[in-house]
């Protein structure tokens, strides 16, 4: 899969589909995304789900995978 996102990014193209970065992915989105945005949004969710009960466990990588 990473050699996958590898081009698809060299594309032009993005690693994130129609509903979003799903448990498959969630290792790979360091490739595609700066470790302070990730932060950003880590920080809106818990802005908008402080008790983490949307999608739990299912959007935010756990280890990135870096360029």
């Amino acid at each position: 899969m990473e050699d996958i996102f590898r081009l698809v990014l060299s594309l032009g193209g993005t690693i994130s589909g129609e509903h979003g970065i799903g448990t498959a992915k969630m290792p790979y989105i360091g490739m595609e995304l700066s470790p302070a945005a990730i932060d950003v949004m880590r920080r809106i969710k818990q802005v908008l789900d402080p008790k983490g009960v949307l999608n739990p466990g299912k959007i935010f990588p756990k280890d990135r995978v870096e360029n």
